[in-house]
């Protein structure tokens, strides 16, 4: 095959190319063209699989939306009750927690006037159906009222001892033959003996008060008033806030006495009253 070539004003030359190379080219040509074909046509097909691919996500995605929408309700649903229910098993545990907190302090009061403390049942939360919180919640209330009642009432015994004299007429010990009404109770001890209070006060009076000898006066609630005489010591002074069993002072045989003793005495709105009614839990 020949190709005619011509370079600037030159005289034309003939360039011969074999037939060979020729169908060569045509040959690449052909093959670059079926492979474009081939690529666009899988383009084309990998396009269109791709949008198809994108729909069924959306569609997935809206299912996954629509069922965690319903699966999150279900679980608010149920969170809630779980709540409820939990909260009042948490208000009766707490209610429960109080109740025993006021029974043991009860019984300290107890202890501390030297009396017997009172037998409870330790309450379980599982004792009661959860619809009976309201219960707890009252008798908790009740005894709030309990327990300050039994803190600021005078209670038991100021000193563990016999007694020596009671309550109302007796004979005289300065005066053979003759009587006097005695208005406390008296309790036995020596010289230096613990003497603690009944129940929580204010001490109104601390000293040197005629035939009290050393006394010292502590007003309760209701116009109540506690008096201990012929102490050697006094412990507290006027003003001064008490508790139950708290240490007031100790045993002593001053003022009108015939020796080392405690007198005790509960007065009413000003007047003595018995006070045996008082050494015992009667509420």
């Amino acid at each position: 095959m020949g190709i005619i070539y011509r370079k600037n004003n030159a005289q034309p030359r003939i360039v011969q190319v074999k037939a060979r190379h020729v169908n060569s080219l045509k040959f690449t040509v052909a093959a670059v063209l079926i492979v474009v074909m081939v690529l666009m046509t899988a383009i084309v097909r990998l396009s269109s699989q791709a949008a198809q691919q994108r729909q069924e996500n959306s569609r997935l995605q809206s299912q996954i939306a629509t069922l965690q929408g319903q699966i999150e309700k279900n679980d608010q649903d149920a969170l809630l009750q779980s709540a409820a229910k939990e909260g009042q098993r948490s208000e009766a545990v707490s209610y429960l927690s109080a109740i025993q907190s006021k029974l043991k302090r009860i019984n300290e009061f107890m202890s501390k006037r030297g009396l017997h403390g009172i037998s409870f049942r330790k309450l379980n939360i599982d004792d009661k159906p959860k619809s009976e919180t309201r219960l707890y919640a009252e008798f908790n209330n009740y005894l709030d009222r309990l327990v300050n009642t039994i803190a600021y009432t005078p209670m038991g015994y100021p000193r563990l001892s016999s007694f020596t004299s009671f309550f109302g007429s007796r004979g005289n010990p300065f005066d053979f033959g003759g009587h006097e009404f005695h208005p406390g109770i008296d309790f036995s001890g020596h010289k230096g003996d613990p003497v603690k209070c009944t129940a929580s006060g204010r001490v109104v009076f601390a000293g040197r008060a005629g035939g009290y000898g050393n006394c010292v006066k502590i007003r309760h609630n209701n116009n109540i008033e506690t008096w201990y005489g012929h102490l050697s010591k006094i412990n507290v002074k006027e003003g001064e806030r008490v508790t139950v069993g708290e240490l007031i002072g100790k045993v002593g045989s001053t003022g009108r006495s015939t020796g080392p003793h405690l007198h005790y005495e509960i007065r009413k709105n000003g007047k003595p009253v018995n006070p045996k009614q008082y050494l015992s839990l009667n509420m």
